[in-house]
């Protein structure tokens, strides 16, 4: 198949969130929810702090998978905890998965941001890669946060009338960081409808 990542609705320059499988030098497999940007039509890159079995395996291998799924429960086991042995291919992806492709790593380097959660110095990677093998099962595009947090800010609006001051400053407060994310991250639709929501937060009298 050509490897093209518009073909599971990738765009350069935006991020999507996906499940990186690894495994490391006893061929035991992991897997981790990691964002990924896409910087090409078969290149992408992703950011990952030190400490988990994902960056070590990837530093050690240099490759990796990235699997593509709306699956909720496939994001909430590989957070908690792992994806149980079964849920395994031997070709490192997840059994089932709607759409994968395999990377190999071109360069690591070093980076923090002033807005990281952990500050100190060396204490995030970026990974660039390059896609070797793309493979669709079935039809989908890789998920962008973005429209999520368009959704959970116009409920919010929807409710911004009904309730009590102390409800709206938290409303406001969660649009603020939603708005943020989204900017960095999503589509030019997605930052159009939150300067929407923006706009008439304004016009009620409040600062966001």
């Amino acid at each position: 198949m050509e490897i093209d990542l518009a073909l599971i609705g990738m765009e350069k320059g935006k991020q999507y969130e996906t499940i990186i499988t690894t495994k490391n030098s006893d061929n035991i497999q992991n897997a981790a929810p990691i964002g990924v940007i896409c910087s090409g039509k078969d290149k992408v890159l992703c950011r990952i702090f030190k400490g988990g079995k994902t960056l070590e395996n990837i530093c050690n291998q240099k490759e990796f998978t990235v699997n593509i799924t709306h699956d909720p429960e496939l994001f909430m086991l590989s957070t908690l905890g792992n994806l149980p042995e079964e849920y395994f291919n031997q070709d490192n992806s997840i059994k089932d998965i709607d759409a994968y492709f395999k990377c190999k790593v071109v360069s690591f380097k070093e980076a923090v941001k002033q807005s990281d959660p952990i500050k100190k110095k060396g204490e995030a990677i970026v990974i660039k890669s390059e896609v070797t093998e793309l493979i669709i099962n079935n039809d989908i595009k890789a998920f962008n946060r973005g429209f999520g947090y368009v959704i959970e800010s116009l409920s919010n609006y929807s409710r911004f009338d009904l309730v009590d001051e102390d409800k709206k400053q938290e409303y406001i407060k969660t649009f603020r960081e939603a708005n943020r994310i989204v900017r960095k991250i999503g589509y030019k639709k997605d930052i159009a409808s939150m300067n929407a929501i923006k706009n008439k937060i304004k016009e009620k009298g409040y600062d966001v």
